[in-house]
């Protein structure tokens, strides 16, 4: 039970609701294994009415514990409905661990009032929401947050100007910044784009909508991702015209008025509210997570991070056991004195090629890097080339992409994926290191610097980490998109965050460095021609050639011994 802080004291003439939570989600909570023991039944308070600042009504879900006692609160605020798998997940499971938990309706979505904006109102509808909660009688004056993806870019809204009652937060797999979800460097993540446009259109109606949605948005990828001009192509795969989406399309600069308080980046950079980050190191968002652990440490406020082997998705699938416990002890402590459950470490991170947990003190754990280098025979050495000539060059042909494969995705075919075919392909490069005679980790950002000429004058550049057993099979750690344009033969240098990872190649496995220019349709194709690619119609193959002065920079520990 929670300590009482300043804020309306609740009456004891709540008589709780005799509501249960719906059958289908009580149906899913019985199948789940491996988390806390229950601790009680969960009641349920649906469809009330919340006002928003301008009148239109949030409609809100209220789950609690039957027991008797004060006992803080949560709030999660969703455009993704208030079914499953929020209701069990979030509503349910927290409930009977001692939680009141408010789950709630984004304007426009399931039931609420007034029209969805992607990110525009979600500040004012929090601090609403808040304000409602005071005159609840078992409001105690205890706040906490949680919850995925943009359920914890509605935290970050909140945490812009946090009411005096919010103690904790816990961010899952969860956004701060949209531009950066849809574009990167200049290139525009299709995939991304279009999952998003499925979700926030159709989630919210039900799992069959949203399920039907899906499953045409994969009949029609092809269709819609090839279509000469991009823009307006999305409308059949999606069953309609979604206003925002087209605006994300057509604005590709984050400093463009369109994308204005649109990041929420500086939340963070003055919170004093403590805040759990979880993410998985092939999230789609994984580099968002990032940046807020280190925003949150330069701020002084305290924080933990933890890093699993999961996609955006998985991270609340097979990995919710996990994400769960470590939610419920961040929460638990903050909110209720028990510290019980912490970890002492301010990190925990899953070390891929081990499947082993490792925790750190911070993160990254040691700034030092270490460089690696290509060699015209297709290796990769750590001597330091004497010259920048051409090393070796591929044709990029947009009619036939290099498509992408696994990797931090939103949809189903995200993670490690064997490249050996992706590799096999004439426009793809790939140098690799000879087979190590010792383990090496792996642990921090990666980065590549690319001396690239062509004779369009521009391209994107794809470049990623592979790990390479003895058998062959190459399998991704991280990667990156990078936009280059170049002068003649002269070469231009370009330098690509290929995100971060911990990773521990094993003795006898090759540390490989692969190299194309896109990765279809994870990002929209080049079309080589200086064009916007949501509009262009006229596409051109280019010829990309690596200069021998490019280097692959990997974090402390990445060489042997």
């Amino acid at each position: 039970m929670a300590p009482r802080t300043h804020g309306p004291v609740p009456t004891p003439t709540w008589a709780p609701p005799s509501g249960k939570p719906p059958l289908a989600s009580r149906l899913l909570r019985a199948t789940w294994r491996g988390l806390p023991h229950r601790r009680h039944d969960a009641g349920w308070e649906p469809g009330l009415v919340v006002p928003a600042a301008d009148g239109s009504p949030l409609i809100t879900d209220h789950y609690f514990p039957r027991a008797q006692g004060d006992f803080p609160t949560l709030l999660v605020r969703s455009p993704y409905g208030r079914g499953l798998p929020w209701s069990p997940m979030y509503g349910m499971l927290f409930a009977e661990q001692g939680f009141h938990v408010v789950l709630q309706s984004c304007r426009g979505t399931g039931g609420s009032g007034g029209a969805f904006d992607l990110w525009r109102n979600e500040a004012e509808d929090g601090r609403a929401t808040v304000s409602w909660l005071r005159d609840q009688p078992w409001f105690t004056g205890t706040l906490g947050t949680v919850g995925p993806s943009y359920l914890g870019y509605v935290q970050w809204a909140l945490a812009l100007d946090p009411p005096p009652e919010l103690k904790a937060m816990v961010v899952q797999v969860g956004l701060h910044d949209p531009h950066a979800l849809f574009h990167a460097d200049g290139a525009l993540r299709l995939e991304n784009l279009l999952a998003v446009g499925a979700g926030m259109t159709y989630q919210h109606q039900g799992t069959a909508a949203f399920l039907r949605a899906t499953l045409r948005l994969r009949r029609r990828l092809r269709e819609v991702t090839f279509a000469r001009p991009l823009r307006g192509a999305y409308v059949s795969a999606l069953g309609g015209e979604v206003p925002w989406l087209d605006d994300v399309m057509t604005h590709p600069d984050a400093d463009d008025a369109y994308w204005r308080g649109a990041s929420l980046a500086t939340a963070a950079d003055r919170l004093n509210v403590p805040t759990g980050l979880i993410t998985g190191w092939h999230d789609a968002l994984v580099d968002q997570s990032l940046e807020q652990y280190e925003r949150l440490r330069r701020a002084g406020c305290r924080t933990a991070l933890l890093v699993g082997p999961w996609t955006h998705t998985s991270a609340l699938q097979k990995g919710w056991p996990e994400v769960f416990a470590e939610s419920l002890a961040w929460l638990r402590a903050h909110l209720c004195g028990d510290s019980s459950g912490l970890r002492p470490t301010a990190v925990r991170v899953h070390i891929g090629g081990k499947d082993a947990w490792r925790d750190l003190d911070d993160w990254p754990a040691d700034p030092a890097t270490t460089a690696w280098f290509p060699t015209p025979d297709g290796h990769l050495t750590r001597q330091a080339p004497t010259d920048s000539g051409p090393l070796a060059s591929f044709r990029y042909d947009p009619a036939d992409p290099t498509p992408s494969l696994g990797g931090p995705l939103l949809s189903h075919g995200a993670g490690p994926r064997d490249n050996s075919s992706l590799e096999a392909r004439d426009d793809v490069l790939t140098f690799t290191g000879p087979p190590l005679t010792q383990p090496v980790d792996v642990v921090g950002p990666v980065s590549a610097r690319l001396s690239i000429s062509t004779d369009t004058g521009q391209a994107d550049v794809f470049t990623r980490l592979c790990d390479v057993d003895p058998q062959g099979r190459s399998v991704n750690v991280c990667d990156g998109l990078g936009r280059t344009r170049t002068a003649g033969q002269t070469s231009s240098q370009v330098s690509v965050p290929m995100s971060a990872t911990a990773h521990r190649f094993a003795a006898g496995h090759r540390i490989r460095w692969q190299i194309s220019a896109g990765a279809h349709p994870r990002y929209a194709r080049n079309p080589g021609t200086g064009e916007s690619p949501v509009d262009a119609t006229t596409f051109t193959p280019v010829r990309v050639t690596l200069h021998a002065d490019s280097a692959l920079t990997l974090a402390h520990g990445s060489g042997p011994a």
